[in-house]
C-alpha cells in the first residue's frame, strides 16, 4: 500500500522533483484580449512609415489638374504655359508610451514548476502592450477621422421625409442604402476625382444594414436551404461596389482606475464613413487620410517594444511600448461621413 499524501510526503516528493504542483491551470486563462479584426485604424487608412519624426509632403492642386490647359496653337506663337501648383503639408509624430511591470519574485513559481510558455508573464505582458497600442491607435484614429468635422460632405439620418443632406435611418423600412451610396459615390467622383473604395462603420450600423429590407431583397435568391443568404461584410462590399467593408468592434473602458467599468465602443456605433484611400503610401494617388508612423528604431517597425530591469531592490522588470504617430486628413473631399445612420432607439436584433 502506498504512503498517504501527507504534507511531509508531498514536501519530500517536491524536493526530489517527483511531484510538481500546478500553481495555475496550464490550458486555461480568462483574458479579454480583443479580436484583431475588430480594430479599424490599420485596415481603413494606410500607415506611412517615416524615418523622421517631422517633415513635409506635397499636395498637388486639384483645380490645376482638372482645368483644361490645352488650346489651339496660334500661328507663329504659343499657348499660355499651364499652371501646375502644389502645396506643402507637414506632419509631426508625437510619442505615446505604455509601461507594465513583472514581479521577478512572483515569477519564480512559474520557472520552478516548469509552467508552459503560454502562461509566461513576459509573453502575457508583451501581448498586453500590443493590445494597448492597437486600442490607443484606434482611439486616436476615431477622434481624428470618425467625426463629421473632418470631412467636406456630411449626411445625417432621419425618420421623416429626407431633405438636403439627409437620408432615412437604415433601420427604417423606407431606407435604400444602395441607392444612397450610389449617389454619394457619384458626388465623390465629381468633387474628389475618385470613387469610394472603402467603408468603415459602427457596429449598430452594420446590424441595421444586415436586416435592411432593400438589401435583403437584393440577396434573397442567392442562398439555399443548406447555405441561406446572409448579409456579411463581403456581401455589403459587393453591393456598395467597394473593395473593403470594415466594422469597428473595438471596445474601450473610459472609467478611471478604481471606478466601475465604463465600456464603450471606440468608434461611434451609429456612424459610417465612406472614403477613398490607398492601400499603401503613393506619390501619384490621392487618399482621404494617412497615418504617419515614425520608425524610431530604424528597423521598419512603427511600434517599439523593449524590456529593462528595475532598480535592484525592487526585484522587478519592465516592458515598454512606444508609438509615434500623426493622423492627417489629406483630402476632405474623399470622405463622406454619415452620422446618426440608425434611429436613437435602435438595438441590433438577437441572433
Amino acid at each position: 500500500m502506498s504512503n498517504p499524501l501527507t504534507p511531509e510526503v508531498i514536501a519530500y516528493n517536491i524536493a526530489k522533483g517527483v511531484f510538481k504542483p500546478h500553481i495555475y491551470l496550464t490550458n486555461l486563462s480568462l483574458a479579454y484580449f480583443q479580436e484583431a479584426a475588430g480594430f479599424i485604424s490599420q485596415r481603413l487608412f494606410p500607415i506611412v512609415p517615416v524615418t523622421l519624426s517631422t517633415a513635409k509632403f506635397y499636395e498637388f492642386d486639384k483645380g490645376d489638374l482638372t482645368r483644361i490647359a490645352a488650346a489651339r496653337k496660334p500661328a507663329f506663337g504659343h499657348v499660355t504655359p499651364a499652371v501646375f501648383g502644389k502645396r506643402d503639408h507637414s506632419y509631426d509624430c508625437k510619442v505615446d508610451q505604455v509601461i507594465t511591470g513583472i514581479d521577478a519574485i512572483a515569477n519564480l513559481d512559474f520557472q520552478r514548476t516548469n509552467a508552459p510558455g503560454s502562461i509566461d508573464p513576459r509573453r502575457a505582458k508583451s501581448r498586453f502592450i500590443a493590445e494597448q497600442m492597437n486600442l490607443h491607435l484606434d482611439d486616436m484614429w476615431s477622434k481624428k477621422y470618425f467625426v463629421p468635422s473632418a470631412w467636406s460632405n456630411v449626411w445625417e439620418g432621419t425618420d421623416t421625409t429626407p431633405s438636403g443632406n439627409q437620408f432615412y435611418f437604415f433601420d427604417n423600412d423606407n431606407s435604400d442604402p444602395i441607392k444612397i451610396f450610389n449617389a454619394l459615390a457619384t458626388t465623390m467622383r465629381q468633387f474628389g476625382l475618385r470613387k469610394p473604395n472603402k467603408i468603415g462603420c459602427g457596429i449598430n450600423v452594420f446590424g441595421a444594414l444586415q436586416s435592411n429590407p432593400a438589401i435583403l431583397e437584393r440577396i434573397k435568391f442567392q442562398g439555399s436551404e443548406a447555405n441561406p443568404a446572409d448579409v456579411t461584410t463581403n456581401v455589403l462590399a459587393q453591393l456598395f461596389k467597394v473593395k473593403e467593408f470594415v466594422v469597428s468592434e473595438a471596445v474601450v473602458n473610459r472609467a478611471k482606475i478604481g471606478m466601475d467599468d465604463d465600456l464603450q465602443f471606440v468608434c461611434d456605433p451609429n456612424a459610417l464613413l465612406l472614403c477613398y484611400t490607398t492601400d499603401a503610401p503613393a506619390i501619384d494617388e490621392p487618399s482621404a487620410g494617412y497615418t504617419f508612423a515614425w520608425d524610431m528604431l530604424g528597423n521598419g517597425q512603427y511600434m517599439a517594444v523593449q524590456q529593462y530591469l528595475g532598480q535592484p531592490a525592487t526585484h522587478s522588470e519592465f516592458m515598454e511600448g512606444l508609438l509615434a504617430t500623426d493622423h492627417q486628413v489629406a483630402s476632405p473631399d474623399l470622405g463622406v461621413f454619415l452620422q446618426n445612420a440608425v434611429s436613437p432607439s435602435y438595438q441590433p436584433a438577437a441572433a
